[in-house]
């Protein structure tokens, strides 16, 4: 059963998880992925794989003259697994220290949300960026990203498209026909369109020209920009550092556009397991410093359809 992390956040069984599962939903990408629950990690968890066919060309249909037969063709698919991955980190404190003013922003508080925000930085650098082939580096252990799954298809365009200069009503008119037809390689509606801030910011101020910026509620009352049904979302930057997951490399960045769902690009977990686990400090035994923990996973995700994603490789965002 596909469950979403504000689902999880319901069956938490206590006010400190909660909150954890609470943070990591602040992330908008987070709060947009479904998880399918259907990994059974059997064998002391040595078959924490998830294995599907990706749909990679849909089948035609024609007309027939009578006592004529139809011309046959089949739907093209391709075998695809993803390895599930574990990610979060830990924190020590002193007992001490965790007695200091109150438990509302005390140091558990402030060193819990703190590697919440590292987790979900990691994991959308991971859904991006993620090689489940690294053996070393940021992404060693991790999952393919759509970087990886996109390279090569039919909906990698890396023409180049040339949104540098300053924006007038010319500019803005260009910048949302290219994101109109980045949106047209999908199979369907694209739940998300993601670059980085610069990129994102470019788009928003092309929809003010056209008179087409509109924003939407997002997770804790937050404000997310749309184009059509699709969050404009800046995929921010990387766990513990200032450099962004989708960067400017020679004046030029990324631009994805994913379909969302169990059909499309999805997140992946294990049967009848919590998306996120938090381990609170135990400062109720014998040891002045203690650890906690956040952690997210196992999880994946799918690339269901070669159409449910698609990118611009090469969008130019400075002039040369």
């Amino acid at each position: 059963m596909p469950v979403t992390l504000e689902q999880a956040a319901q069956n938490a069984t206590s006010a400190y998880s909660a909150a954890v599962i609470d943070e990591f939903r602040t992330n908008p990408l987070l709060d947009q992925i479904v998880f399918d629950d259907v990994v059974n990690p059997a064998g002391g968890g040595a078959t924490l794989s998830y294995s599907y066919r990706r749909l990679v060309t849909a089948p035609s249909a024609q007309f027939r003259a009578l006592n004529t037969e139809y011309a046959p063709d089949e739907v093209t698919t391709e075998q695809k697994s993803t390895q599930l991955a574990v990610l979060g980190g830990a924190y020590q404190i002193d007992r001490v220290l965790s007695r200091v003013g109150a438990s509302a922003t005390g140091e558990v508080a402030l060193q819990s949300s703190q590697k919440v925000k590292a987790a979900q930085a990691l994991f959308g650098d991971a859904v991006i960026n993620g090689d489940a082939a690294a053996t070393t580096g940021t992404y060693k252990d991790s999952f393919d990203g759509l970087k990886k799954s996109l390279t090569g298809t039919s909906t990698e365009d890396t023409s180049v498209h040339n949104w540098s200069g300053a924006m007038d009503q010319a500019k803005a008119f260009q910048i949302l026909t290219d994101v109109d037809e980045l949106l047209s390689l999908l199979d369907g509606e694209a739940g998300v369109i993601l670059s980085n801030r610069k990129a994102i910011n470019m788009i928003k101020a092309a929809s003010r020209f056209a008179n087409q910026y509109v924003e939407k509620v997002g997770p804790r009352g937050t404000s997310l920009a749309t184009y059509g049904n699709a969050v404009l979302m800046d995929a921010g930057f990387k766990a513990g550092s200032a450099e962004a997951v989708i960067p400017e490399s020679s004046k030029q960045v990324a631009l994805y556009a994913v379909r969302m769902g169990l059909d499309g690009f999805h997140g992946v977990s294990t049967v009848g397991s919590s998306v996120i686990q938090a381990y609170a400090p135990d400062f109720t035994t014998a040891g002045a410093v203690k650890t906690g923990e956040v952690e997210m996973g196992p999880v994946g995700v799918a690339l269901k359809a070669t159409k449910a994603a698609a990118v611009f490789t090469k969008v130019q965002v400075t002039a040369s």
